[in-house]
């Protein structure tokens, strides 16, 4: 069993060389037409995860190729080694749920710290930001099917649009809420009345 931990750029790079044997920066190309908004990809640090890969002998060279007055590149494919672990580690992504402690839902925990008026202001400044992304994920959605990208290369895009489309639902209604006053905020008295219910009555604690 291979036990090598790939980064999700590392998991990008062995999927697409699973495809075909390709040089880095057609690696790129594709990675950011596919994978843009599900992995950060940056030439950079492409070239040195396809380096590191090669170190642990999950990608290989296989020689270099020149197109036209283009540099000669180096070209690349996947070894066993490398399949075996990419799909070991995308099935386990794929049924295993890991805890990973984004920010936002400890912001929405402490939200109660700040004025209701101003939560409201901030929640609508971030559904604007939603829209837009929405707005960018169906228009690389129109384009990749525009260009015949087959869909199975697109799972993961639909998934964001999915998770964007139900967080801006959820939470226009959580801003009415807080809006109308529907969703009492906290104040002086709330916290009285809480303090107050978590209190031991008197008399009732045994020796």
């Amino acid at each position: 069993m291979v036990t090598v931990a790939l980064t999700p750029l590392g998991v990008t790079i062995l999927g697409l060389l699973c495809e075909r044997t390709m040089h880095p920066y057609e690696m790129y190309q594709l990675a950011d037409a596919r994978r843009g908004r599900v992995v950060k990809i940056r030439p950079g640090s492409l070239y040195h995860t396809v380096s590191r890969l090669e170190g642990e002998g999950l990608v290989r060279t296989t020689g270099t190729d020149r197109a036209g007055n283009r540099p000669e590149r180096t070209m690349y494919e996947v070894t066993d080694a490398g399949r075996e672990a990419l799909v070991h580690r995308v099935s386990d992504m794929l049924a295993t749920p890991v805890p990973e402690y984004p920010q936002f839902p400890l912001a929405l925990a402490e939200a109660h710290n700040v004025d209701a008026p101003t939560v409201v202001e901030l929640l609508r400044e971030r559904l604007d930001h939603l829209t837009r992304e929405i707005d960018e994920l169906d228009t690389a959605a129109a384009l990749a099917c525009s260009t015949e990208i087959p869909r199975i290369f697109l799972l993961g895009n639909e998934f964001l649009v999915t998770v964007a489309r139900a967080e801006h639902e959820w939470l226009s209604a959580l801003v009415a809420d807080i809006d109308s006053g529907a969703l009492p905020w906290l104040s002086p008295e709330l916290v009285e009345r809480l303090t107050h219910s978590r209190r031991i009555p008197s008399g009732s604690a045994k020796d």
